[in-house]
């Protein structure tokens, strides 16, 4: 077998991979709809009513703004988390004592569900974007902030021995020794945690907010059963989800960020 016939065996594999997952796709979807055909009594709308739903609410400028309205809290309420959380994380795992002095507070607060702070959020802030935004902000809080102390325990002790050896300033130390031991487990945190704020912002949107997806489904469930707007809203709600996870996992691709011991 020549070159070119073995780059092109290749291609038709990598091709026939790709095409798989859509193909499974394509078959669950025509499944769903022949059953709904065969039960047209069910409330469980089909595949072609759903796109009609979609089809409604772009119709309306409805889907843009309840989208925008749901990227906005999570961008909000992550980046503040992130802001504080990863410092904190860092600082606290580093130093022996402060951890010991917080271990058990972080302990106590982060079992504790970020929906039952929704009483709180709207005492303190009233209905609208500053409860969502808090309520996400206290979903990606712990778990970037335990990230941030994980990654900091998790740097080989040689390594700190050779930067103290060398006597590396603090600047140094930060940007030749602790930047590129913590940063890919942080983005690998800070994707975990994207994932939680998302699934936060929905459940957010059906108690405290009027707009935004989450809004959408609870709003449609009440007029008049509209399950297929509702269904419309999951698919938005997974298909953003989705672009989130590969945004943050081609991070993962960029050289800068890539940086570790076992790199070049």
């Amino acid at each position: 077998m020549t070159a070119i016939e073995q780059e092109k065996r290749s291609r038709s594999l990598s091709l026939s991979t790709r095409l798989r997952p859509i193909a499974f796709i394509v078959a669950l979807l025509v499944l769903w709809q022949i059953a709904v055909s065969r039960h047209p009594d069910q409330l469980l709308p089909g595949p072609l009513g759903v796109i009609r739903a979609l089809a409604e609410l772009l119709r309306h400028g409805l889907l843009p703004k309840y989208v925008v309205a749901s990227l906005f809290r999570v961008t909000w309420g992550f980046a503040l988390a992130a802001v504080l959380a990863v410092p904190l994380g860092l600082t606290i795992g580093w130093y022996r004592r402060c951890e010991m002095a917080f271990n058990p507070l972080v302990q106590i607060f982060r079992p504790i569900s970020p929906l039952a702070w929704i009483p709180i959020a709207i005492l303190w802030f009233g209905v609208g974007d500053p409860s969502a935004i808090f309520l996400i902000f206290v979903g990606c809080f712990f778990p970037l902030l335990l990230t941030a102390m994980s990654a900091v325990h998790n740097i080989p002790a040689v390594y700190i021995n050779v930067g103290r050896n060398f006597g590396l300033s603090t600047a140094q130390f930060v940007y030749r020794v602790l930047y590129p031991a913590v940063v890919p487990q942080l983005i690998i945190g800070s994707r975990i945690t994207l994932g939680i704020a998302w699934l936060v912002v929905v459940a957010a949107e059906m108690i405290a907010v009027n707009s935004g997806l989450g809004f959408l489904i609870i709003d449609a469930r009440n007029a008049g059963n509209r399950y297929d707007l509702v269904i419309a809203g999951m698919v938005i709600i997974g298909t953003i989800g989705l672009l989130l996870d590969l945004g943050m996992r081609s991070l993962e691709r960029v050289k800068l960020f890539r940086w570790s011991y076992s790199g070049d």
